[in-house]
């Protein structure tokens, strides 16, 4: 009965202190402007299905992508097992899905696959991460912070599996022994091998199964605290960021609606724009930003596979999309952590354009679409440089020198060069 009450006690306050950082996030996300994204829900549904579900766009890069759906296999599947885990947590029972029979013993069985696989998964990846230490895992904006976030993550994975192969290697050697409790139920073709390497008096093989029970349910309900904390949140968001994602032609920037109306009074006297609130042009901040920017934000992975197609970072340039969608949500966790101290209203005296994110940056970009097509969520860095360029040009009138001799030359010529209308046509003349 003390074992029940701890198991409740232990599970309530991880759930109730998830849900309190869940709220948070919600908040930051809410930071943002309007934006709706309910259109065509069926499109967005295959969307989902097709990118968060299928994982298709990670098989750009076969290896890890294998290697990541093994991962992401075991995580969903071996976590049905959690459903039983607190079962018999709660009701003080012993594998409570034991009575199926062979169909129990086909779960545990590929439980264990799983978990081996999973295992071994988490090995590579660490590997490549630090012996091989692949290029797009470095970056200024990889600090130390974000480098053994991936780490930890890597290492309680192959913890957890490995207690859950313990603890069924030992749970396998009690139920041999016909000690109570401990009643004949799956299938253990990985663990089996483990057996040999216990111990063979009843006590210590109990203290194993239990301790392994403990570390394995205490270590989910740690890791789902985690996630708010780690770049690991896109386990949740991946689904909610696919869905919501830009179904738009690749690269087809927005109007303003505010402009938009400006355009349509100069072309028709008799149009009356409808009233709005006074807005900013573009974006200084993230409150600028849409809420779809920011969950883009949260659900970033930071893979790196944006960075590495990008073709200003390839030829040395200062910008890093991934470092965009990072400081993006930097930003807004500070703002988050201001709001908590200070209520609305306050203002710190920074903002995403100049404290975090330098003109150099957004002006690098070539407007490709690479770090968009790249990324295997759907995660659309050029949406924010485009609002952060918008606000440099619209509201400051600050903007290099080459695009303002540009935007003068469409203003004056109605092309993006310096010659006039009625010289295009010379070049055909001299031929």
């Amino acid at each position: 009965m003390v074992s029940q009450i701890l198991f409740i006690a232990i599970t309530l306050a991880a759930i109730a202190f998830f849900s309190y950082n869940l709220k948070k996030v919600i908040r930051n996300i809410r930071l943002g402007r309007a934006a709706n994204r309910t259109d065509q829900p069926q499109k967005r549904i295959m969307t989902m299905l097709k990118v968060a579900f299928g994982q298709t766009k990670m098989f750009f890069r076969p290896v890890p992508a294998f290697l990541h759906f093994i991962v992401y296999a075991g995580f969903v599947i071996i976590n049905l097992e959690v459903l039983e885990i607190m079962i018999d947590g709660i009701f003080g029972t012993h594998r409570i899905f034991g009575g199926l029979g062979a169909i129990y013993d086909v779960l545990i069985g590929s439980f264990e696959i799983l978990a081996l696989g999973v295992w071994l998964a988490c090995a590579i990846f660490l590997i490549r991460r630090n012996i091989i230490k692949l290029k797009r895992f470095s970056g200024v904006e990889m600090t130390p912070w974000p480098r053994s976030d991936a780490n930890y993550i890597l290492i309680t994975e192959i913890l957890l599996m490995s207690a859950f192969l313990i603890m069924n290697a030992a749970d396998a050697k009690l139920q041999a022994l016909g000690s109570g409790h401990y009643t004949a139920a799956g299938a253990f073709p990985v663990s089996q091998y483990l057996q040999a390497i216990l111990p063979n008096t009843e006590s210590a093989l109990v203290a194993i199964e239990r301790g392994c029970w403990w570390f394995h349910i205490i270590g989910i309900l740690g890791f789902l605290n985690y996630l708010p904390y780690s770049k690991h949140f896109h386990i949740m968001f991946a689904f909610p960021n696919t869905y919501f994602s830009n179904l738009e032609p690749k690269g087809e920037f927005t109007n303003m609606q505010s402009v938009t109306n400006e355009v349509k009074a100069m072309l028709d006297p008799s149009f009356t724009p409808p009233e709005a609130e006074a807005g900013r042009f573009g974006a200084k901040d993230v409150n600028d930003l849409t809420w779809v920017n920011l969950m883009n934000a949260y659900t970033c992975t930071e893979c790196g596979r944006c960075t590495s197609v990008c073709p200003a970072n390839i030829t040395g340039k200062l910008l890093s999309p991934r470092k965009i969608m990072m400081d993006t949500r930097d930003r807004m966790e500070e703002v988050g952590k201001n709001i908590d101290k200070t209520g609305n209203g306050f203002d710190d005296g920074k903002s995403l354009i100049d404290t975090y994110i330098s003109r150099e940056e957004i002006w690098a970009c070539t407007s490709c679409n690479a770090c968009t097509e790249a990324c295997p969520i759907n995660i659309d860095p050029l949406a924010i440089i485009t609002e952060l360029r918008r606000y440099a040009v619209m509201e400051e009138s600050q903007s290099p020198a080459s695009i303002n001799a540009m935007l003068g030359n469409i203003e004056n010529n109605g092309a993006p060069w310096k010659y006039s209308p009625a010289d295009r046509l010379n070049w055909a003349k001299e031929n």
